[in-house]
């Protein structure tokens, strides 16, 4: 049985995110009247479905951290804007694809864009933000970080294709969970990171830990975003409690508590992957029932602190204080 280390002492608590982001703001903003800007088509149902994505909000964080290393690394040019944007829209894409994949019909509190607008639709729109993320990445100019992106939004590919290999199968282990979320999620924070490092002509070692931090603290998110999925409400999370189950995914939580559960919680719980049906509540309390969620939460802040060492390496500045106190946000946040 793999272990993690005890849980260390409790976190303080993390500011707001909007707090967080108050050096990067106006450049926030500005992201957002970029993305409103290059959504623009005269192809009426693109509009309609980019204004339905913009209207959903959501975080942004790729793009923040970006910035905030770019203003860590003193980068004082406007393509940090133009990038972020086309790290919003990689991820954007993806998200819409994951949906019609998956299934899903709620996001972020509200319906997705395949349950509104239909799974086609839904699909070449998300195709329709990749080719222009790709328009946009010539224009920036850079060779080496249109080489990052494209490899980026290859390994995505790639990690998209393993989940859905893992997905109804109830012996994916630790090791194929993080395989997938270190290609699906973690690699566009580490690009988004890196580019921002770049950007700024930052020296090899440094551009390295921009790119770790970026990596690490995308796995700490995505770990607890599945630790949400059995210890969070749906008003918080924006989607059902156990949809990930449901759609037959088995996380980070559930695979520990198949390592600790008694035959007959195993069998349940392996029958709910494979069938995505089951009783769901019983299976939330297994989880719990063998500190599931505690281990879970660990493997997140061993993340968690290795963006936080990735973070401190960086010249002090207010912006590498937000890198430092966005670590915290990833362990504290409940949506």
């Amino acid at each position: 049985m793999q272990t993690a280390p005890p849980l260390p002492p409790p976190l303080p608590r993390a500011t707001s995110l909007a707090e967080l982001l108050v050096p990067v703001a106006d450049e926030m903003r500005a992201v957002d009247a970029t993305i409103r800007q290059r959504l623009a088509s005269d192809v009426a149902l693109i509009g309609a479905i980019g204004d339905y994505i913009i209207g959903a909000g959501g975080k942004r964080l790729r793009p923040a951290i970006l910035l905030l290393i770019a203003g860590a690394m003193g980068y004082r040019g406007n393509s940090h804007v133009l990038l972020a944007t086309v790290i919003e829209f990689i991820h954007t894409a993806t998200l819409l694809h994951d949906d019609v994949v998956d299934e899903s019909d709620l996001r972020r509190g509200r319906p997705t864009s395949n349950a509104a607008f239909g799974n086609a639709a839904s699909v070449l729109v998300g195709d329709f933000l990749y080719s222009r993320a790709f328009q946009m990445m010539v224009e920036a100019g850079s060779m080496r970080v249109m080489r990052i992106l494209a490899d980026a939004t290859n390994r995505i590919a790639e990690g998209e294709v393993l989940q859905l290999l893992n997905v109804h199968d109830p012996t994916v282990d630790e090791a194929r969970y993080l395989g997938v979320v270190e290609r699906k999620t973690a690699t566009l924070f580490e690009a988004a990171a890196r580019i921002g490092a770049i950007l700024a002509d930052a020296d090899p070692a440094t551009e390295d830990a921009c790119a770790r931090y970026g990596a690490s603290i995308g796995i700490a998110f995505q770990i607890i975003d599945d630790v949400l999925d059995y210890d969070g409400s749906a008003q918080s999370i924006g989607k059902r409690v156990g949809d990930d189950l449901r759609e037959g995914k088995p996380t980070l939580p559930v695979i520990h508590a198949l390592r600790a559960a008694s035959p007959g919680q195993r069998i349940q719980v392996e029958n709910a992957i494979r069938d995505g049906r089951g009783d769901f509540t019983q299976i939330a309390q297994i989880v719990h029932q063998h500190g599931s969620i505690d281990y879970a939460r660990r493997c997140a802040r061993m993340q968690s602190d290795v963006a936080a060492d990735a973070a401190a390496s960086l010249p002090p500045s207010e912006f590498r204080d937000r890198l430092l106190e966005l670590t915290l946000f990833a362990m504290r946040r409940d949506r």
